[in-house]
């Protein structure tokens, strides 16, 4: 039994749950926090968006079928949850998600927890120009040098697609630093 097939196999136990849990909070908690702080920027509302993707993995874990990796399964329910909580953020502001996230990328300068430079503050201005799908992809790409085999599991899109994509986030941000 491998150690993931283990762990999941503690999360769906009523005896051991509570301490898989805790031991999948420590393995996967940093690495899911950088992911949906790349989507929703700002550190307290990454914070609020782990917060409930931990919630439904807990809530949904016999639900988990095991046909993807449990981290991918996770990621899935993290990026879901990113952009959800996105787009409630846009329509409570009663804006457009592009907009919403270009003011929230306008802000990262302002958001103690950002240590980025100048270099770094236009590339994130760069992204949210992007597509979502584009975003993904590039963020899950670049930053987190995930092979295209797991973003295709994770997004569940072609790896044809997703080359192509990244390939076009890629051409936009170049542009955009280009002319700005």
């Amino acid at each position: 039994m491998t150690d993931e097939k283990l762990l999941v196999a503690q999360l769906k136990q009523a005896d051991t749950q509570e301490q898989a849990f805790r031991n999948l909070m420590g393995l996967y908690k940093e690495r899911l926090y950088w992911h949906i702080r790349k989507i929703v920027l700002s550190h307290d509302d990454a914070d609020d968006v782990l917060q409930n993707t931990f919630i439904k993995v807990f809530k949904n874990i016999h639900s988990f079928n095991e046909k993807s990796k449990l981290y991918s399964w996770m990621y899935r329910i993290a990026t879901n949850e990113s952009i959800t909580f996105i787009n409630k953020k846009a329509n409570k502001q009663n804006v457009d998600i592009s907009e919403l996230q270009y003011k929230m990328a306008e802000s990262l300068e302002d958001d103690s927890f950002y240590t980025g430079d100048e270099i770094q503050l236009m590339l994130q201005k760069a992204i949210v120009t992007l597509p979502q799908k584009q975003q993904l992809v590039f963020n899950m790409k670049y930053f987190e040098e995930m092979k295209y085999t797991e973003i295709s599991e994770i997004l569940e899109t072609s790896v044809g697609a997703l080359k192509a994509s990244y390939h076009h986030a890629v051409k936009k941000i170049e542009n955009y630093i280009k002319t700005n």
